[in-house]
């Protein structure tokens, strides 16, 4: 059979396209991630990237999108694009109780929510969203820095409850995010983190979304149980070791 002219040039039309696409996705995702941004967290413009990257609009319009799904970004229509999530209610609330409660009480919260979420997400979840949790997860272990670590981590935790589906169980867990987002408690948690507890970490993550994948709520709630005693137990002995 004689190759199709057509499809050849088919191909070779969409390639380069589907190579900028991943180089723009890769370029924004590094700025995200590496926090090359201004205080207020917001990104330049799509025609500002377009024209920093070299790329047309449609790539960085798609690269918005991948990112918004992750979890990564957030946008405002006449403000612009952000880093992390949109703004919460519970967001006032958190910056007022953040001095009032240590890392293991939040820790203790966490247990109590996110084993629940990660059961209701095994019921509700689609194909798509646990592509989206397994992209988060290799995206968390992949982060070279503890920075990009723990954002990538944070993005796969609040898929988990958004999935999930319950409003008010969402919002409580959004109270828990904020409070734990604080610059010093981000400090307190990185130097419990190593290459060994990183790999342990994935091994959890990866068992909680095959509970989800399997529809498995039981299983997910427990696998998320077993993941957050974990982090309890190196929280506290990296306090103990060094408290401040």
């Amino acid at each position: 059979m004689q190759p199709d002219p057509q499809a050849n040039a088919a191909d070779q039309t969409e390639s380069p396209d589907l190579s900028e696409n991943l180089r723009v996705l890769q370029a924004i995702r590094q700025i995200v991630t590496e926090h090359r941004l201004p205080s207020d967290g917001r990104l330049p413009t799509e025609r500002q990237l377009a024209a920093e990257l070299g790329a047309g609009r449609r790539s960085v319009r798609k690269a918005l999108d991948q990112l918004e799904t992750e979890g990564l970004l957030w946008r405002k229509q006449g403000k612009g694009t952000f880093v992390g999530q949109p703004p919460d209610p519970t967001e006032e609330l958190a910056a007022k109780i953040v001095s009032e409660v240590d890392p293991l009480t939040a820790m203790e919260a966490r247990l109590c929510i996110e084993p629940a979420l990660a059961d209701l997400c095994a019921r509700r979840a689609t194909a798509d969203d646990v592509a989206q949790l397994r992209q988060l997860a290799d995206r968390t272990l992949s982060a070279g820095e503890a920075e990009a670590a723990e954002l990538w981590d944070g993005a796969l935790h609040r898929a988990i409850a958004r999935i999930a589906g319950n409003r008010v169980m969402l919002t409580a867990f959004t109270l828990i995010d904020e409070v734990r987002m604080g610059e010093e408690w981000q400090r307190k948690r990185h130097r419990a983190r190593t290459p060994e507890t990183r790999a342990a970490y994935d091994d959890q993550h990866n068992r909680i979304i095959d509970a989800i994948d399997a529809r498995d709520g039981e299983a997910a709630a427990a696998a998320m149980r077993d993941h957050l005693n974990t982090l309890f137990d190196n929280l506290k002995n990296s306090l103990e070791k060094d408290p401040r």
